[in-house]
């Protein structure tokens, strides 16, 4: 992509903390860009320094050295005015949702707009239409202990938008969520960024949220920068040991095919978009050996069988045959001279 099309650069960047043992390195030569209109995600282990990241983005935290730059300009050297404007051009959500007890949602939504000077009709009318946008227009009037985590995150997506950010940064803000109501909240900020063209940055661990919202993904270990790319690159063929075991996990270096059990997988008129061995891997993080194919694609379904091989690790297999089954995929076990 051309230069102006970045919208966030670091260059070089490094953050130290001191700390009574001494200092500690958080993050070491950090140079990444994020371009406008993107869904950005940012992903590693605890401690990795992915929130020090996220957070040295909008200013939250001041990096020792390098720079963080903002539609061409360097953030740290702009006069204090444009500095603010540029960090009220980011919105952030967190993991604990961080709303006032005090105030209900509409008022929740409201404070960013008092704070920039809004006048306080225009203010409500926006927050109004925010709601509506992330489907809570009933619960203008409620308490934040009156409502799930999912009612929660979206007051909090709301009130980050309120100001027509230019970017949407998000740190860890499915974690503390169950499984469907995380989907339900990554597909509102994929929305988000489609319809209101906002360039978002998630901060995450774990693969699923990069796979099923990221255009491109950065992977963080030990304060550096392993890997980046497009999320369909890195998934089908990470480069780095650390993103071989997000995406494989350990058993990705264990894995032994020697004498382990061989599967027949019959298509009988599935979608042939569904990626089956795919999702069995990402749902399992269990390796598998594809030995034979033979499909066919008629109509958009599929037709025809293919042969896997599971690892030899009896747990490793068990999981695998277990989510095929739950995905309702028919297939039978088979020895060498059956195929």
């Amino acid at each position: 992509m051309a230069e102006e099309d970045v919208i966030i650069q670091l260059k070089h960047m490094g953050k130290e903390f001191r700390t009574s043992g001494g200092p500690v390195v958080a993050l070491d030569d950090i140079n990444l860009d994020i371009y406008r209109g993107e869904i950005f995600g940012i992903i590693g282990l605890s401690g990795a320094g992915k929130s020090t990241l996220v957070r040295c983005i909008n200013l939250l935290e001041t990096q020792n050295s390098g720079e963080v730059i903002f539609e061409g300009e360097i953030l740290a050297v702009m006069l204090e005015a444009r500095q603010r404007r540029a960090r009220q051009s980011m919105g952030m959500i967190f993991q604990q949702f961080n709303l006032l007890a005090q105030r209900n949602v509409l008022r929740n939504i409201c404070f960013p707009m008092e704070i920039a000077g809004i006048p306080r009709a225009q203010a409500r009318a926006r927050a109004m239409e925010l709601l509506q946008l992330v489907g809570l227009e009933d619960r203008a009037k409620a308490y934040p202990a009156q409502l799930s985590g999912g009612q929660k995150q979206r007051v909090a997506i709301a009130r980050a938008v309120a100001t027509n950010p230019k970017v949407l940064l998000c740190d860890e803000a499915t974690s503390a969520l169950d499984p469907n109501t995380t989907k339900s909240i990554l597909e509102l900020l994929k929305q988000i960024n489609r319809d209101l063209g906002i360039t978002v940055i998630v901060i995450t661990h774990e693969m699923a949220v990069i796979e099923a919202i990221c255009d491109r993904v950065a992977i963080i270990d030990h304060s550096h920068i392993a890997e980046v790319g497009r999320v369909t690159d890195i998934f089908s063929e990470p480069k780095s040991k650390i993103g071989r075991q997000l995406i494989l996990g350990d058993a990705a270096e264990q894995a032994r095919f020697d004498r382990s059990r061989k599967i027949r997988i019959t298509f009988d008129g599935r979608s042939s978009v569904e990626p089956i061995v795919a999702n069995t891997v990402l749902a399992t993080k269990v390796p598998i050996n594809i030995l034979y194919a033979a499909t066919r694609d008629i109509g958009g379904t599929a037709h025809g069988q293919m042969i896997i091989q599971l690892p030899e690790d009896e747990g490793d297999a068990g999981r695998a045959l277990t989510y095929l089954r739950s995905a309702k995929v028919p297939f039978e076990e088979v020895r060498d001279g059956d195929f």
